[in-house]
């Protein structure tokens, strides 16, 4: 059987992929990168490690005694753990992160990219078995968004790319076309919830790829979690990128925003 590798972090993605993954035949070989990652992913998986984001050598490592050679980065993992000294990087992360020119998010991922292609170990699309889960236009929700929802979501979504441009974040909160919030490096959760806090409720979230989005990474999505921290934040519409955004536990995202009738468009 042939054998995939999934570096995972936080969320429901890396369950997901490991579903889609061995339904199709692949036997998955899962990496733990952080505590918090789903604990259904070790039972999910056919072969599970838990191994900290900041050991690099160990994690290569383990990936050649398993004879991998295709992998697939998915799941939430914040550079703020790089910040915080809550994950220490060893020797080789170390010496990968100083000749670095900065520390963008696409700077680090795609160096590490390349430090596992040193590896023999090649790293695929984050989308390539998750298609299913990226939604075609239209409006999801109940609710259809007011014309001032509408025009939020239009300026959001201009926002949010160039934002993107600049490898800052993919996400920005709107009210009546002013920015409340950009996601930098607390990650989107925090983003949605200071947003709703500047802006008093009624905000609008948009989540957008980056321009030239790499799907090998950092690609967009969309979970129940992001939907309670909108009700958190007093939110009351979300809008995502038609091709390019993952939308993961549908229905009970749609349950929980409904509940609370929010809009949600697939732009």
């Amino acid at each position: 059987m042939k054998k995939i590798g999934l570096l995972a972090g936080v969320g429901r993605l890396p369950v997901e992929f490991a579903r889609a993954a061995r339904g199709m035949g692949f036997a998955v070989i899962a990496i733990a990168l952080l505590p918090e990652v789903d604990e259904e992913l070790s039972r999910t998986a056919d072969v599970f490690y838990s191994i900290p984001v900041g050991e690099l050598e160990r994690m290569l490592t383990v990936l050649k005694q398993e004879e991998i050679t295709q992998a697939t980065m998915i799941g939430k993992v914040t550079k703020e753990l790089l910040f915080s000294g809550v994950q220490r990087p060893d020797a080789r992360l170390q010496k990968l992160l100083f000749r670095l020119p900065d520390h963008k998010d696409d700077t680090i991922m795609l160096a590490l990219v390349k430090e596992l292609a040193t590896e023999g170990i090649g790293i695929l699309d984050q989308t390539a078995l998750l298609k299913l889960l990226m939604p075609a236009s239209g409006v999801l929700t109940e609710r259809q968004p007011t014309p001032q929802e509408e025009a939020d979501m239009k300026f959001g979504f201009t926002m949010a790319k160039h934002m993107g441009d600049l490898d800052i974040g993919q996400t920005v909160v709107v009210k009546n076309c002013a920015v409340m919030a950009v996601e930098a490096i607390e990650g989107t959760d925090a983003c949605i919830r200071r947003g709703g806090e500047l802006g008093r409720g009624g905000v609008t979230v948009v989540k957008t790829a980056k321009p030239g989005q790499d799907m090998r990474f950092d690609v967009p999505s969309i979970g129940l979690q992001t939907i309670r921290s909108m009700v958190e934040a007093g939110a009351t519409a979300l809008a995502m990128e038609a091709g390019k955004t993952l939308l993961v536990e549908k229905e009970a995202v749609l349950e929980l925003a409904n509940r609370h009738q929010m809009t949600i468009v697939v732009m």
